[in-house]
């Protein structure tokens, strides 16, 4: 499957929970409704997956990405009424963190869905994958 193709599935699967429930929830409650559509659309995934970030060499912390899906796309979530940049450079952050090909920021707390694709400029396609 392309990049393409799971990003499309993804973005079919949260207009699904955004058309059903609509906005006003929680973030966590988008989280476990997409689950349930990922799980449908028959897409492999992980949720909060830990990663450790680094500076230059050094283990600083980790983060948790919302979804980890076909172990190539991180995508996060929102439940926002409007996204703001700091929300774009988080998933922009995670997606080199984490050293993924694309991310996704999904926020369903707007009226209409909103979709944010993000490239990860310095993707390493030799290096091992999250597992």
């Amino acid at each position: 499957m392309t990049l393409d193709d799971i990003t499309y599935k993804i973005n079919g699967c949260a207009m699904k929970v955004h058309n059903t429930l609509g906005n006003g929830f929680q973030e966590v409650i988008y989280q476990r409704c997409l689950a349930i559509e990922l799980s449908r659309a028959g897409l492999s995934f992980g949720r909060e997956i830990e990663q450790t970030i680094y500076y230059e060499g050094i283990d600083v912390g980790t983060r948790r990405a919302d979804f980890v899906i076909e172990n190539q796309v991180i995508v996060e979530l929102k439940a926002l009424i409007n996204l703001e940049d700091v929300h774009l450079a988080q998933a922009k952050n995670y997606v080199v963190a984490y050293d993924f090909p694309i991310g996704l920021l999904i926020n369903f707390g707007s009226v209409s869905l909103q979709f944010k694709k993000v490239y990860n400029p310095k993707y390493n396609p030799v290096n091992p994958k999250i597992k």
